[in-house]
C-alpha cells in the first residue's frame, strides 16, 4: 500500500512537472532566452533558434554578425522588447524591438518587431525567430552590406611664439621608380638602394608586385624637401627615379629641435595594446618622444567614421556618424631662432642650455647637444645608420635639457641666498681664510680647495667674485646641514617642477639628506651629490630679478605667466647684493668670467666647472662647465652647460660660447 502510494504520488508530481515545462514554452520565454544570447552575441546559438535557416545559411547569419560587430567594434549591446499594448491572442508571437549598442561612430539604436513561429523540429514543438538581416540593422533588410568609411584628421602642427613651424604639415617627396624608365635597371636599382639607404632585395620585391605595370610609380620612400640638393640632384639623375609631392610631417629645424620637439612613427603593437580601443589602428603614426608624444591626445585629432549600408544598386543609408575633428595646433613659449643659435653654438662639443624669461617664465629654449634629426627617424633610418647613433659615445639619443647635473659653482650664489636668508652670512661680514686649502682635523687627508688666495677677509660679495670654494664650504657647516637643506628645498630641490615637459627633479643627495660633514662642505658650493637641470638652474637666478620671488616657468603661450613658484626667497636689499657681486663676476678684474665682459651688452652670471672625479688625486676626471648669465635688460636667463671641458680651458670655454651669442643677439 506504501508503494502504490509512493508510486501514485510520483506520477502525479511528473504530472505536474510536465504541465508546468508546457506552460513555460511560450514565445515570449524563448524570445529572452534569444535575446540573452544576443546581448552576449553568442551568434552560433542564435542561429539554432531562428526556423528559416533554409534562407540563411551559417555564413549569412553567424559569420556575417561577427564580422559587422567584430568591424564596427560593439560594445554596450542591450535588446528590450515589449508585450503588445493590444492583441487578440492570450500568448503573443510579434513583440516590438529595442536595439541599442555602441559602435566606432557612435551610438545605435533602432526599433522594430520580431516574431516567432511555433514549430516541430526533431519531434520537438517549440518557438523560432523569423529572421532576416534587418534584425542586423534596418537598413540591411532588403539586401545590403555594411561599409565603414572613414576620415583622417590633419594632425595638430607645433609653433614657436613667432608661428615658426617646430612640427608641421608640410610638402615632402615620395620617392619612388617608374619601370619604363630604367636604362641599366640592375646597376640603377643598385645607386637608388645606396642613396635610399634600403635594401635591392626590398627595390625588387617592390617591383614584382602584381599591380606594378611599366608606367605604374612604384613608391619607395617618403623624405622631406630639405634633403641636401647636392644630394637630391644625384638622385633625381637616375633616370628611373620619379618623385610625387605629398603631404606628411615635417621638422625645419631638425637637431636644434630634436629632443624638445620629438617626432611621430608607425604605432607598434605594443604602443597599439596600450592605448583605448578603436583610437588608433595598426597603420596610424603616433608621438615617440618630446612634445609629439607629450601632446599626442591633442594633436591627433579625431577620426571621422561613418557606418554605411551599401545596397547593389549603390543607393546609401547611414547607419552611424562620426564627425572627424583635426588635431589641436600648439604654440609654444619657444624661440625656434634663438633654439637654433644656441644648438649651433656647440658644434662638436656636447651639453645642454636652457634660456628663460625672467619675468615672465616663459621658457625661450631648451636645447640638447648633441641629437638626431627627427625627420630620418620618422620616415626611415636603415639599422647601420641606427646602430650608428647608439653606439655614438657622444649619447645624441640622451636628451640633456630633461636630465640633472652636478652644478659645480654655479650654485654659489644659491648657497648664498640661503645664508642671507637665515642669518649665517651678512653682507659685509667677512671670514679669515689662508691659502688655497682648507680642512678639519676629522677629514683626514681631504681638503677643500680654492683656486686663489684672499689677503683681507672674504665677505660674500668676494666669495662670489672669486668663486671662493672655502668660503661657501665653512658656511654651509657653519649653517648646518638641516638649515642648508631647508634653504635648497625652498629653492625647488627636492621637489617636483612645475613644468610641464617632465624634468627630472633636483636632489640634493642621492637619499635626500646630508648626513657627512665633508658632504655638506662640498655641497656648500656645488660638489657633492647636488644634482640640478640647466632649467631649474636658470629658474633659480629669477629670484634675483624679482625682489626674491622665484618666477614658476611655462611652456605654453597660452599658459598664465609670471607665476611666483617661491616667494620670498630673499629681501629686496639681500637680493641686491646679490645681484652687484654677479655683476662683478663679469666685471671685476679678479672675476671669473672675464671673456664676458663685452662691449655691446653689460652682462651678469656665475661660473661653475663641475669636478665629477673619483677623488682629490685624479686629474683625468670629466669636468663640466656651467655659466648662467643675464643681460642688462633682464630679458633673459640663460644657462649654458658643456662636458668635458677638462681640457678647453675649464668654465672659462663656456663663458666664451655665451658670450659670443649675447654678441649676436645684441
Amino acid at each position: 500500500m506504501k508503494r502504490f502510494l509512493l508510486l501514485g504520488g510520483l506520477f502525479l508530481l511528473l504530472t505536474g512537472l510536465i504541465a508546468c515545462s508546457n506552460e513555460e514554452d511560450t514565445a515570449e520565454n524563448r524570445l529572452q532566452t534569444y535575446i540573452d544570447n544576443w546581448e552576449e552575441e553568442k551568434f552560433t546559438e542564435m542561429y539554432s533558434m531562428i526556423g528559416n535557416q533554409e534562407d540563411y545559411p551559417p555564413e549569412n547569419f553567424v559569420d556575417r554578425y561577427k564580422k559587422i560587430y567584430n568591424d564596427i567594434e560593439v560594445t554596450d549591446l542591450t535588446i528590450n522588447y515589449q508585450l503588445p499594448k493590444s492583441a487578440e491572442e492570450k500568448t503573443p508571437s510579434t513583440f516590438p524591438l529595442e536595439v541599442s549598442m555602441h559602435t566606432i561612430a557612435g551610438e545605435v539604436n533602432f526599433e522594430t518587431e520580431i516574431s516567432l513561429t511555433e514549430k516541430v523540429v526533431d519531434e520537438e514543438t517549440n518557438w523560432y525567430i523569423d529572421w532576416h538581416p534587418g534584425f542586423i540593422f534596418p537598413a540591411l533588410k532588403n539586401g545590403a552590406d555594411v561599409v565603414i568609411q572613414t576620415t583622417t584628421p590633419e594632425r595638430g602642427e607645433i609653433y614657436d611664439r613667432n608661428k615658426n613651424g617646430l612640427a608641421i604639415n608640410d610638402t615632402i617627396y615620395s620617392i619612388g621608380v617608374q619601370p619604363r624608365l630604367f636604362k641599366d635597371k640592375d646597376e640603377e636599382i643598385k645607386q637608388i638602394a645606396n642613396l635610399l639607404d634600403i635594401s635591392v632585395e626590398a627595390i625588387n620585391k617592390a617591383l614584382s608586385a602584381n599591380w606594378v605595370g611599366e608606367d605604374t610609380f612604384v613608391p619607395l620612400k617618403n623624405m622631406p624637401t630639405t634633403i641636401d640638393e647636392q644630394y637630391k640632384e644625384e638622385l633625381f639623375s637616375i633616370s628611373a627615379v620619379v618623385k610625387k609631392d605629398k603631404t606628411g610631417r615635417t621638422y625645419p629645424y631638425r637637431e636644434s629641435a630634436a629632443h624638445l620637439v620629438g617626432y611621430i612613427g608607425q604605432i607598434t603593437a605594443e604602443e597599439l595594446k596600450e592605448q583605448e580601443t578603436g583610437t588608433y589602428t595598426k597603420n596610424d603614426q603616433i608621438g615617440k618622444r618630446g612634445l609629439e608624444q607629450l601632446f599626442e591626445s591633442r594633436l591627433k585629432g579625431e577620426t571621422g567614421v561613418t557606418i554605411v549600408a551599401k545596397s547593389d544598386d549603390d543607393r546609401s543609408t547611414v547607419i552611424a556618424e562620426k564627425q572627424g575633428q583635426d588635431g589641436e595646433d600648439i604654440t609654444i613659449t619657444i624661440d625656434a631662432n634663438l633654439q637654433d643659435m644656441i644648438y649651433n653654438s656647440y658644434g662638436k662639443d656636447s651639453g645642454t642650455t636652457a634660456a628663460i624669461h625672467p619675468k615672465t617664465g616663459e621658457t625661450l629654449a631648451l636645447v640638447s647637444a648633441p641629437a638626431f634629426d627627427p625627420n630620418e627617424l620618422t620616415y626611415g633610418i636603415s639599422q647601420s645608420k641606427w646602430e650608428t647613433i647608439q653606439n655614438d659615445e657622444q649619447t645624441p639619443l640622451t636628451n640633456r635639457f630633461a636630465s640633472t647635473f652636478s652644478p659645480g659653482s654655479a650654485i654659489k650664489p644659491i648657497t648664498g641666498s640661503i645664508g642671507l636668508q637665515n642669518g649665517s652670512i651678512t653682507a659685509r661680514d667677512g671670514i679669515v681664510i689662508n691659502g688655497k686649502t682648507w680642512s678639519k682635523d676629522s677629514w683626514g687627508d681631504y681638503a677643500v680647495r680654492r683656486v686663489s688666495t684672499s689677503s683681507d677677509p672674504v665677505d660674500i660679495t668676494d666669495a662670489l667674485i672669486r668663486s671662493d670654494n672655502i668660503y661657501f664650504a665653512k658656511k654651509a657647516i657653519e649653517m648646518g646641514s638641516e638649515a642648508f637643506v631647508s634653504g635648497l628645498k625652498r629653492f625647488g630641490f627636492g621637489q617636483a617642477f612645475p613644468f610641464t615637459y617632465p624634468i627630472e627633479n633636483s636632489t640634493v643627495s642621492s637619499s635626500g639628506t646630508i648626513d657627512q660633514e665633508i658632504l655638506l662642505a662640498d655641497s656648500g658650493y656645488g660638489q657633492g651629490q647636488l644634482q640640478i637641470s640647466s632649467l631649474h638652474l636658470a629658474t633659480t637666478f629669477t629670484t634675483f630679478l624679482n625682489d626674491g620671488d622665484m618666477i614658476q616657468p611655462t611652456l605654453e603661450l597660452d599658459q598664465k605667466d609670471s607665476v611666483v613658484w617661491q616667494e620670498g626667497l630673499l629681501s629686496s636689499e639681500e637680493t641686491q647684493v646679490i645681484k652687484d657681486a654677479l655683476r662683478q663676476v663679469v666685471a671685476a678684474s679678479n672675476g671669473t668670467a672675464p671673456e664676458a665682459n663685452i662691449a655691446d651688452v653689460q652682462l651678469s652670471g656665475k661660473t661653475g666647472t663641475a669636478e665629477l672625479k673619483t677623488s682629490q688625486s685624479d686629474t683625468k676626471g670629466q669636468e663640466n662647465g656651467w655659466f648662467v648669465a643675464y643681460p642688462e635688460d633682464e630679458s633673459m636667463i640663460l644657462s649654458m652647460m658643456i662636458e668635458h671641458v677638462e681640457d678647453k680651458g675649464g668654465s672659462h670655454y663656456t663663458v666664451e660660447k655665451v658670450a659670443r651669442l649675447f654678441n649676436h643677439l645684441y
